[in-house]
């Protein structure tokens, strides 16, 4: 099945993570990252989600609420009213799996369906169901870097979010590609909301504008259908994996942080909660060595490729540990915002200087300039100083999902 990099990290923190969805974990506390909320009462075993669709598309919309339920930790999917199935068993070759749409509100309206006890995505598609199917380890998700997936010139978008019993974490994501736009919310006990995800007025057009103009292969990334539509942008390590940008796009940038660190020490101090806590991390050959204050080795990073940076995984792995996971996360976001070179204390919070060097993720840059509120998970770690767009509450009493105009 096809490799999942996907899930953000500060709902790493928060679920048990099915076993059809692999990611990039993070820590109990995210660097920068309050601690989740204790629950202010009781969370009932479901809470509605309100679907609006504002997309201005005439075409129908198809919804699905996959995942893992968390009292059992069984894969499966929920129907409208929140009621859990699960998968049947797969097959090798995998075999289809049951139909788990949910015909999906035409433009102008809204529907409301129950989000149960789970831990997953809800997929929205334009036009056209999306094909799942079942192997012998579980569900294979879409995976369009692969030119053969049946989803391929499909529209489509997911949202991942957890319901426990501490409240509820929901978040729009462009870890593996910009796609339909779209926003979340929760609204609180006290009657208010609040939302994250919407792209400024233009934005969805301004931001395939932007990366057609970014030099280097940026453009490559948009996939568009045979009849014009412009269907996403894939996150730049599925681009590499699909051969559409250099694998060493990002060399010359780690090259020079490697030359800084050989001279120079980086410090990482990766809880904001804890300001005693750090390491100190040198260059040695290919190797950057992490030392605690008493000056004994810690964790130790070989030099990163591009696919390492983009996809905070491999030589960037960050295993959910209180050592190299923080470290690793915090090179991570260092690296995609190129912030290393201008700033020896990590991680840099400072938006100002992310971005700024010419080798950069210039698609999460992209990304995050087109944001209302400037958030977005353009990559795994992106909540490290808290420029996620992710929204949390530990009484939700309702949750949202709002189809945003593409124009």
């Amino acid at each position: 099945m096809p490799r999942q990099r996907s899930w953000p990290a500060a709902l790493a923190a928060a679920i048990v993570l099915a076993a059809g969805f692999t990611a990039t974990s993070a820590p109990a506390q995210a660097a920068g990252s309050p601690a989740p909320a204790p629950a202010m009462a009781a969370v009932p075993a479901t809470i509605p989600l309100k679907i609006t669709n504002s997309s201005g598309r005439g075409d129908p919309v198809y919804i699905y609420n996959l995942g893992t339920e968390l009292s059992t930790g069984r894969q499966g999917w929920a129907d409208a009213g929140g009621t859990f199935h699960p998968w049947p068993a797969g097959g090798n070759p995998p075999t289809p799996a049951p139909d788990a749409s949910i015909a999906g509100p035409a433009n102008g309206q809204s529907l409301t369906v129950r989000l149960p006890k789970f831990s997953g995505r809800i997929y929205f598609s334009y036009g056209q169901k999306l094909v799942f199917k079942l192997t012998t380890g579980g569900l294979v998700q879409p995976a369009v870097q692969n030119p053969t997936d049946p989803n391929r010139d499909i529209l489509f978008n997911w949202s991942e979010y957890t319901l426990n019993d501490s409240g509820l974490w929901i978040n729009s994501t462009q870890v593996d590609m910009f796609s339909a736009p779209y926003a979340v919310g929760v609204q609180r006990a006290d009657g208010s909301t609040v939302n994250t995800g919407h792209l400024k007025p233009g934005g969805y057009n301004g931001f395939y504008s932007a990366l057609r103009g970014q030099p280097g292969g940026w453009a490559n990334l948009i996939q568009t259908r045979s009849d014009g539509t412009v269907l996403r942008a894939l996150a730049p390590g599925h681009g590499i994996e699909a051969g559409a940008l250099p694998g060493t796009v990002m060399d010359d940038y780690v090259n020079r942080v490697w030359q800084k660190y050989s001279t120079q020490t980086l410090t990482v101090t990766p809880f904001a909660n804890e300001p005693n806590t750090k390491y100190f991390g040198r260059v040695s050959g290919n190797v950057m060595n992490f030392t605690n204050s008493s000056g004994a080795v810690v964790t130790s990073f070989q030099k990163p490729d591009s696919d390492s940076i983009f996809g905070c995984y491999k030589r960037l792995d960050a295993p959910n540990d209180l050592v190299r996971g923080p470290i690793s996360r915090t090179l991570c976001a260092g690296f995609n915002r190129s912030t290393l070179l201008v700033n020896p204390n990590q991680p840099d919070t400072s938006s100002a200087n992310f971005y700024q060097d010419t080798v950069t993720n210039h698609y999460a840059r992209k990304i995050h300039a087109q944001m209302a509120d400037g958030k977005a998970y353009a990559f795994a770690f992106d909540d490290v100083g808290n420029y996620e767009s992710l929204v949390h509450d530990g009484n939700p009493q309702q949750a949202y999902v709002t189809l945003d105009p593409f124009s």
